[in-house]
């Protein structure tokens, strides 16, 4: 996955204006203004997060130190910001969010703040998303961070230490509910329910019930992939309809050379039983979640890649590809792909590229084709004060013409498949760290980060 940062000088610049988009009733043509705004004052390096009308995310200060910032959904306008901190975190998940949910009709905010207080290295604070106001904190040893699931909070604490725990909590007292020994991390979540993955030398996902953290279904997931799995390479899941799409990437051990087992699956919400398994396919950049569009390619145990196909999400089936030998020989090429996912493009910095119909495998004239892809090839790492080199920000997709190679002007909002959508707003990172929204109605969905 390539990331990038661009260290700025804070500004703002905070925009609400409204997009004509045309619609034909009883055969006149009308309009209907579509919310958007952008807000540059940040210097966004997680995803976002947002529920009760607020959302939130990590940005950074050009000294290097971390805040969390609360926006209101609606205009982009900054309603507070608090210093923000990691301890523990692994830099190949990213730099860690605020987790934003709804309680009692009470919208709170809960990040991880940097202290040195004897043992501890840092304390969740839990605030009050509007005003900021500090409802309770937490002390902890190390952490990934906390996690909305369901109506509770959660989070793996510890995690450096043997006595590592994953806890859920209140979110208006941060009384603990119920304990579970080691790591885990939420990737689902209803009323009633919650599913982990629980990281371990063997992976496991498992269903907990929300009042008490009773165990409903677990499922190793080496059952799904096989055995040798090294969590070291990544991990992606996502939900769609009543299935949960698994990604496990692959590790190549630096002394051996040996590389991990990988691929995609599909589990059933309601009992954990599989329902599908891609192994030995790689999840390829820039796409959407796994839930939404899998575009893999796969790769055979001599190492060599195959083609590119596009995956149904629900039942695994292959919707279009392109074979090995569609692929270009030569290098230096970037996938682009177009708002609906029904091309898949070879993009080409400053000449022609490729571009090819995935329900056909037929080529297709580059001439007038436009695709995403990212707006850096060649990220460099954020300079964290205090944190472990290697984190990057979630990356920027730009549009790009085909033909030449060369950015398109006023691209518009990027695809659904990329930012997601919640509550009809999508919201995504420029590439110098600006956060930009539309409200343009789309249906609930995850992005290429979830």
């Amino acid at each position: 996955m390539w990331r990038i940062i661009v260290i700025r000088p804070r500004a703002t610049v905070l925009a609400l204006t409204a997009l004509a988009v045309t619609g034909c009733s009883a055969g006149a043509v009308t309009t209907k203004p579509v919310p958007t705004w952008q807000n540059s004052e940040v210097n966004l390096v997680s995803k976002t997060y947002g529920a009760g009308g607020v959302t939130a995310a990590t940005s950074m200060r050009p000294d290097g130190a971390l805040e969390t910032v609360a926006l209101e959904t609606a205009t982009g306008k900054r309603l507070w910001t608090a210093p923000a901190g990691m301890a523990g975190r692994l830099p190949g998940m990213g730099v860690q969010a605020p987790a934003v949910l709804e309680s009692k009709g009470q919208t709170i905010v809960s990040a991880v703040e940097p202290i040195k207080q004897g043992k501890w290295r840092a304390m969740l604070i839990t605030r009050e998303a509007r005003t900021g106001r500090r409802l309770w904190s937490r002390p902890v040893h190390s952490t990934f961070g906390p996690q909305r699931c369901g109506a509770l909070l959660c989070l793996s604490e510890h995690t450096a230490l043997s006595a590592a725990r994953f806890v859920a909590l209140d979110p208006l007292t941060g009384k603990a509910l119920w304990r579970l020994p080691g790591i885990a991390e939420v990737q689902w979540a209803d009323p009633t329910r919650v599913v982990v993955f629980r990281l371990a030398k063997h992976p496991v996902l498992a269903a907990h019930r929300l009042t008490d953290g009773k165990t409903i279904w677990r499922l190793p997931v080496e059952q799904a992939v096989g055995a040798g799995v090294n969590l070291a390479g990544g991990w992606a899941f996502g939900a769609v309809g009543d299935d949960l799409i698994g990604y496990i990437a692959p590790y190549t051990n630096p002394r051996t050379r040996r590389v991990s087992t990988f691929g995609l699956f599909s589990a059933r919400l309601a009992d954990g039983g599989i329902n599908w398994m891609r192994p030995a396919v790689v999840r390829v950049y820039p796409s959407g979640s796994p839930a939404v569009a899998p575009i893999v390619r796969p790769v055979d145990r001599q190492g060599q890649y195959g083609g590119f196909a596009r995956l149904d999400a629900r039942s695994g089936r292959v919707l279009g590809q392109i074979t090995a030998q569609q692929v270009p020989a030569e290098t230096g090429w970037w996938l682009a792909f177009p708002h609906n996912l029904d091309r898949l493009g070879f993009l080409r910095h400053g000449a022609a590229g490729n571009t090819y119909d995935l329900a056909s495998g037929q080529a297709a004239p580059v001439k007038d084709q436009r695709g995403w892809s990212f707006c850096v090839t060649d990220p460099k790492p954020l300079q964290i004060v205090g944190a472990s080199p290697g984190f990057y920000p979630p990356a920027a997709l730009c549009e790009y013409d085909l033909a030449t190679g060369k950015r398109t002007a006023g691209g518009g909002a990027p695809p659904a498949w990329f930012t997601g959508s919640d509550g009809e707003w999508r919201l995504w990172r420029d590439e110098k760290g600006g956060l930009h929204a539309i409200k343009d109605a789309s249906a609930p969905s995850p992005g290429m980060y979830g």
